[in-house]
């Protein structure tokens, strides 16, 4: 059994993961995964006990978050309602704000005067935190944030600090309020980031359109596309020609052009014509489905940053709760001449600083801003994990053939003798023109023109040889050097590597044509970047031939070679390359497909290239590269690794500001404000650092 809901109204992050803690325990529950950032609880369990677990997520979710409401379905966006929440939030801060300081200015007056305004501009602010702290110690949630801060305020208003407990409130408020606006912010961006799941298809219905959602479509129904519309489901053009812009699932602007009988894919957008397309798939299959649900899963796959974090926030908070109980009562007790106020009051601090929000939502933030940028690349990531796995990229291996080639023949080379090149290459096309081989196809192609059928005449295959036919009159022959060798010829070796087609006329030998697997345009570069993006080593494995394998691999740059590879010899040659890695450092493979499947599996990160339209590819590799082009891997190790440069400063960043809180407070040096500072200040500025991870324009 696999569930989805969907928890509304979640704000805190550091109650997400408590929430998940308490769901994976349920009875029956065998793992739950809970992403912040998109609301989403993904809970797996015994079958047959969907119903009682439902009900067991339902209650366990309102006793650690009663707001928090729980649905299967995705809610409609609730935008004018949270901006409304908003204008009110600045409201009372405002209030507050004024009360606050006509208590500074006017503390001459009356002794009862600044305790009444404190007291009053505490109501104003943290009305809502000491609510929801009582009703969360009713459901036993001792340490949630709320209950630390009304502690800390109380406690500060305890020992006469009226001004120090309302700036708490005052300034928690402040950064709280900036902290959702981030965090709202972000996930909007990444939902634009996204925007490809279609609102609606015009279905055809004896010859007229209506307006239906995409889910009522059928598999053989026909639609309409109009220009400047999103392809709602996959299928193919009945009718029509336009162009495509796939930039949505490649991350290139770059149009493709269709017409009748082409495949069309969900999430692109129609340019210029109308097109009527039959379907192909449900709408739960089409490929803008199944990028957004990779995507929005991805945060089911941890990273060990992200897990270290949780694992950290369940001993930080109590080990400092702890120590700030400890703080308040053994100093009084066995130092001579110490206040109990001053000592409870450096205890209020710890309270303050101990909630771990800034490191618990930054990390996945990033995270999940790295998995929304590389798909706005066109690069799909399957998980944080990989993603951290893929900024330690070390070696790279690339498979050849439709990786860094073409996987199509094509004429890399002529070389007539006693002839011109035209001439040469019109015999052997000509002697090919009836062969639906690829090397007389890559031939044809060639060469460019219509061969008239009564030019090619007698035309016999030899087997394992080559083909000999009569041209234009002529007796012409092309094929391997032993054809040439039957006919008492003397074919010549060119220094090109490739699959090698000699050509005879009328009993003499009149050149060679070098065919080749084609090699990518950007495939060079992308050796290149990958090397300046800092991985030590790139590999090619191949079942070519090693002088076909060599050329290719010293055109591009790559540093080993091992050629003539059968399938259980690439992943022995993939074994010792794991042996090579650093402590740290990862294999990244990259091949074309499922045919690579063994060795997708063994590396520490598997990325299938071109998979655009190929589902077995999508379900097969922890990576996917959407479209043909291996600099896109580039663009993803750079995305990783920026990635884990923002994770290593928010972290960084966030445990020094509470250490050095933490210490100050503790030797009587920090205020309140600092303190504040300490725990939504650098929330809110670990927020602003991970969203910078949803700048991928130039990565």
């Amino acid at each position: 059994m696999r569930e989805t809901f969907i928890l509304q109204g979640l704000d805190c992050p550091d109650c997400a993961a408590k929430i998940q803690e308490a769901v994976s325990r349920l009875d029956g529950v065998g793992s739950a995964s809970l992403d912040f950032m998109t609301g989403k609880l993904v809970v797996s369990g015994a079958d047959g006990r969907q119903d009682e677990i439902s009900r067991q997520v339902v209650a366990a979710v309102g006793r650690l978050e009663p707001d928090v409401t729980v649905s299967t379905q995705r809610p409609v966006a609730a935008k004018d309602g949270e901006d409304g929440e908003r204008h009110v939030m600045l409201v009372r801060i405002g209030v507050g704000a004024l009360l606050y300081a006509i208590s500074l200015l006017y503390k001459p007056a009356a002794v009862w005067f600044t305790p009444v305004i404190s007291i009053l501009a505490l109501a104003v602010l943290g009305y809502d935190v000491f609510y929801g702290a009582v009703r969360r110690l009713c459901k036993g949630a001792v340490l949630d944030e709320h209950f630390l801060m009304a502690v800390a305020t109380i406690g500060a208003f305890a020992i006469g600090q009226y001004d120090e407990g309302v700036a708490v409130m005052l300034f928690y408020q402040v950064g709280e309020l900036f902290q959702d606006y981030a965090v709202d912010r972000s996930r909007r961006s990444i939902a634009g980031l996204m925007d490809i799941r279609p609102d609606y298809a015009n279905l055809l219905r004896e010859g007229v359109s209506e307006k239906v959602d995409p889910a009522l479509v059928g598999v053989g129904d026909s639609i309409l596309v109009k220009p400047g519309e999103k392809v709602p489901l996959d299928g193919i053009v009945l009718k029509g020609s336009s162009s495509l812009d796939t930039a949505a699932l490649t991350g290139e602007s770059l149009p493709r052009s269709v017409t009748i009988g082409d495949q069309v894919l969900s999430g692109c957008v129609n340019q210029a014509g109308m097109l009527t397309v039959k379907v192909t798939k449900p709408f739960g299959e089409s490929t803008a489905s199944k990028i957004l649900d990779l995507v929005e899963n991805a945060s089911a796959k941890k990273a060990r940053s992200e897990n270290f974090i949780t694992r950290f926030a369940k001993i930080y908070t109590p080990a400092v709760v702890g120590a700030a109980v400890l703080l308040a009562v053994v100093p009084p007790l066995v130092v001579k001449g110490a206040v109990f106020t001053d000592w409870l009051y450096r205890a209020l601090l710890f309270l303050v600083v101990s909630c771990p929000c800034a490191l618990v939502i930054s990390v996945p933030l990033s995270f999940f801003g790295g998995i929304g940028g590389a798909s706005r690349k066109g690069v799909l990531v399957k998980g944080s994990n990989y993603l951290e796995a893929l900024a330690h990229a070390e070696i790279v291996v690339f498979d050849k053939t439709g990786t860094l080639t073409q996987g199509r023949f094509q004429v890399a080379a002529l070389h007539p003798q006693g002839i011109d090149a035209d001439r040469l290459l019109r015999l052997a096309a000509s002697v090919e023109s009836y062969s639906s081989h690829p090397i007389a196809a890559s031939l044809r192609q060639a060469y460019g023109h219509d061969i008239p059928a009564s030019a090619v005449t007698d035309v016999k295959e030899i087997a394992g040889c080559g083909v000999t036919a009569t041209v234009e009159g002529h007796q012409v022959a092309a094929g391997s050097p032993k054809l040439m060798e039957q006919m008492g010829l003397a074919a010549m070796t060119p220094t090109e590597a490739g699959t090698l087609v000699h050509v005879a006329c009328d009993g003499v030998y009149v050149g060679c044509i070098v065919i080749a697997d084609a090699v990518k345009e950007d495939a060079a570069d992308a050796i290149k970047g990958l090397k300046q993006a800092g991985v030590a080593k790139t590999v090619m494995l191949t079942g070519d031939s090693p002088a076909i394998a060599r050329q290719v691999a010293a055109r591009l740059g790559v540093d080993e070679v091992h050629a003539g590879l059968l399938p259980d010899g690439k992943v022995a040659q993939l074994e010792g390359l794991l042996a090579q890695r650093s402590a740290r450092g990862r294999l990244v493979f990259v091949g074309d497909g499922i045919n690579d499947a063994p060795v997708l599996a063994r590396a520490d990160v598997g990325i299938a290239m071109g998979a655009l339209g190929s589902d077995a590819a999508i379900e097969a590799a922890d990576v996917v590269i959407m479209d043909d082009r291996p600099s896109k891997l580039v663009s993803a190790v750079r995305i990783a690794r920026k990635t884990m440069r923002i994770v290593t400063e928010n972290i960084a960043f966030a445990l020094a500001v509470k250490a050095a809180i933490l210490v100050l407070g503790a030797l009587g040096r920090a205020t309140m404000w600092e303190a504040v500072f300490a725990d939504v200040g650098v929330a809110f500025l670990a927020i602003l650092n991970a969203i910078r991870m949803l700048d991928v324009r130039r990565m």
